[in-house]
């Protein structure tokens, strides 16, 4: 009998859950499989997130025998093999090889010739961005994408059908660890239900505890201690204190919290918070977002950490977040204000051009005086100031 994972394993597109950005029937992926001209494709991304899967539902949609090879154990000879079966059918396989980051350069050297003439639709998988591991000549002959770790919605999805099929009750608590024990992993997830259902039809809370301790989860916790942990992160970051906001990033890294969505809330918290005081901070920042989508981890956590420091050491100035959170609230208050004739496009007479003036001219841009901005004087704003009033004086 199949376990809990291989039996619940989606054999159509719409079945599958999760990857949205991919097989919405608007992504440009989605519409590669409907096509039948997916190009040699290398999926990467954490685990239990569905690689393998989708890789299996693509075989069968573009009816292609399919085979899973295992970059770890992998020969030569064993791709040789199975494309030589091919020689003189118009069908071609679809070669599945996971890990592909442990590919030798010796293998992917094989690989190329095949990729090139089309003799088979090479696939592949790993936990790692591959972009680091695959030659420039077999990146140029394929396409990389992501796989976004499971959100709870999707695992929710995942433990109803599981339920519809192996009818099994079980409580709001269990059900809530199920999900949060499982690092946003379907597979590790649908173990643990398996054991406990191997154990009673009934699944609660301490049978789950029982099998998986808290104290194997490192950091994983409720919905509420979740959301509660990236709060104490931004605050601590906010408040100037290194070593609380490199614990808080350790829990959130502990709990697999992806590294996107971790630098994401770092670049706001760039401007929001240090925004002038260092403007540097910003790039910082932007910059780290860029980075741990291209690695991801385990290394996205030391791009992480370099950010937070950096950011926690920074001079601290919201003037920007409260200057455009007056000037919106002024406008939703019904604060209009007509254009001064002289700045509306085409720029008419009486239009004084600052170049003409040495950089800066007195006129008029709102027709009303109105002030959002208040500068806190810290760090670059400081700067800003002296640049500012020069200019004026000038």
């Amino acid at each position: 009998m199949d376990n809990f994972a291989n039996r619940l394993r989606p054999k159509k597109l719409e079945e599958f859950v999760g990857q949205n950005h991919l097989i919405s029937k608007n992504a440009p992926f989605y519409k590669l499989i409907i096509s039948k001209k997916l190009p040699h494709t290398f999926f990467w991304g954490p685990p239990g997130t569905g690689k393998t899967t989708l890789a299996r539902i693509i075989a069968s949609y573009l009816g292609r025998d399919f085979y899973f090879l295992d970059a770890t154990s992998l020969k030569v000879d064993d791709i040789r093999k199975i494309v030589s079966k091919y020689k003189n059918s118009l069908t071609k396989p679809l070669i599945f090889i996971d890990e592909v980051h442990r590919l030798s350069k010796t293998q992917q050297e094989v690989l190329l010739p095949i990729m090139e003439k089309n003799e088979a639709l090479i696939l592949g998988a790993s936990t790692e961005n591959p972009y680091f591991s695959l030659t420039a000549a077999i990146r140029s002959r394929s396409f990389l994408f992501e796989f976004k770790p499971l959100s709870d919605k999707d695992l929710e999805k995942i433990l109803k059908k599981a339920q519809e099929i192996y009818k099994f009750e079980i409580d709001n608590d269990a059900k809530e660890y199920l999900i949060r024990s499982s690092n946003h992993d379907a597979r590790s997830m649908l173990n643990l239900l398996e054991a406990a259902f191997n154990i009673t039809k009934k699944i609660d809370l301490q049978t789950l505890l029982a099998l998986k301790p808290k104290s194997t989860l490192l950091g994983i916790s409720s919905k509420e201690e979740h959301y509660n942990l990236i709060s104490a992160f931004i605050k601590s970051i906010r408040g100037s204190d290194i070593d609380a906001s490199i614990y808080y990033l350790a829990r959130l890294v502990s709990e697999a919290e992806p590294p996107e969505f971790i630098a994401r809330r770092l670049v706001i918290l760039a401007s929001e918070d240090i925004g002038n005081a260092n403007p540097n901070a910003l790039n910082i920042a932007v910059n780290t977002l860029e980075a741990v989508k291209n690695i991801g981890y385990p290394e996205a956590k030391i791009i992480l950490s370099q950010c937070v420091i950096y950011l926690a050491s920074s001079p601290k100035s919201n003037s920007a977040y409260l200057a455009i959170k007056k000037a919106i609230k002024s406008v939703e208050n019904g604060e209009i204000l007509p254009i001064p004739t002289y700045l509306k496009s085409p720029s008419p007479k009486g239009y004084f051009y600052p170049h003409d003036f040495g950089g800066y001219v007195k006129q008029k841009y709102l027709t009303k005086d109105l002030k959002f901005y208040e500068s806190k004087n810290i760090g670059f704003e400081k700067t800003l100031n002296e640049w500012l009033e020069k200019i004026k004086k000038s």
